[in-house]
């Protein structure tokens, strides 16, 4: 049985280690299939590609694009991609268009609530300027000893409620599914157990996802716990959807779960990899 991992990232986005440190860890830990899906981000993928095709690792050029739906941040994972692709790479630049900005604003918050100069901190945590994020913030606030870890940071700053909360209009569904294959890809929501919407809201954003095109669902992610495995796997069979699979993995300490680490999907479900010459 194959192990594959189709969604994680690097430090071109929000995750801890280069591209090709990635793609070491992931043949470390027995993975035969990986995809490097950076946030609103493909310009790791060259270096991914050659770290991979070097290590004897099965390649899939991968992205995540960030959404806005109903009013919150869903990511929508593109797999197969051509990233050469101009209306992708358009796409892409457009939705990173607005991070600084967001970014000072978090800091501005994060300075009234007591914890000054976030913005250069959070600098420092970035590979990419273009993609500054709440990750890179949440790592500056653990190193200031305010939080343990960026769990802690999670549940006391950044997030819809809190000290260092700015929303950001992203791409939209339409958009990031007609990005994605027009690239020839294949469009999966992502980590959808993350999502706070209602079992009506979630209905009509499965819907909307399967009539614009979508394909699949990740069942299995470092995001679920097991029992949400099971409840992805009715939805992926209610939606016919395919099923993927994949840690999210952003760096070694930071992630629930490892590279290759998840189990098998669950039985009865078709692999968004069924077809694939692997």
């Amino acid at each position: 049985m194959l192990n594959v991992d189709l969604h994680c990232h690097s430090n071109v986005s929000d995750g801890l280690l280069p591209p090709g440190d990635v793609a070491a860890r992931a043949k470390a830990n027995g993975v035969d299939v990986w995809a490097l899906t950076d946030h609103d981000e493909i310009s790791g993928i060259a270096v991914a590609r050659k770290a991979a095709q070097e290590l004897g690792l099965r390649y899939i050029a991968g992205v995540e694009i960030s959404v806005t739906w109903a009013g919150q941040t869903v990511h929508i994972v593109g797999l197969r991609i051509d990233e050469t692709n101009a209306a992708l790479v358009q796409g892409l630049a457009a939705t990173r268009n607005g991070r600084e900005r967001r970014a000072r604003e978090i800091a501005a918050q994060l300075a009234v609530a007591g914890i000054p100069d976030a913005f250069d901190g959070a600098l420092k945590h970035v590979g990419n300027p273009d993609l500054i994020s709440r990750t890179h913030f949440a790592r500056y606030i653990v190193e200031t000893g305010r939080c343990a870890d960026t769990k802690e940071v999670f549940r006391n700053y950044l997030c819809e409620g809190k000290p260092g909360y700015v929303p950001h209009r992203w791409a939209s569904l339409k958009e990031s599914v007609e990005w994605i294959r027009g690239a020839g890809g294949v469009a999966v929501i992502a980590h959808p157990g993350r999502y706070k919407y209602s079992e009506t809201q979630f209905g009509a954003f499965f819907d909307e996802f399967r009539q614009l095109g979508g394909a699949a669902i990740e069942v299995n992610t470092g995001s679920h716990t097991p029992d949400q495995y099971e409840e992805y796997a009715r939805v992926a069979k209610r939606f016919g959807f395919l099923a993927s699979i994949g840690s999210d993995f952003h760096g070694p300490g930071e992630s629930r779960v490892d590279l290759g680490a998840l189990p098998p999907l669950p039985s009865g479900l078709t692999p968004v990899w069924h077809d694939w010459d692997l």
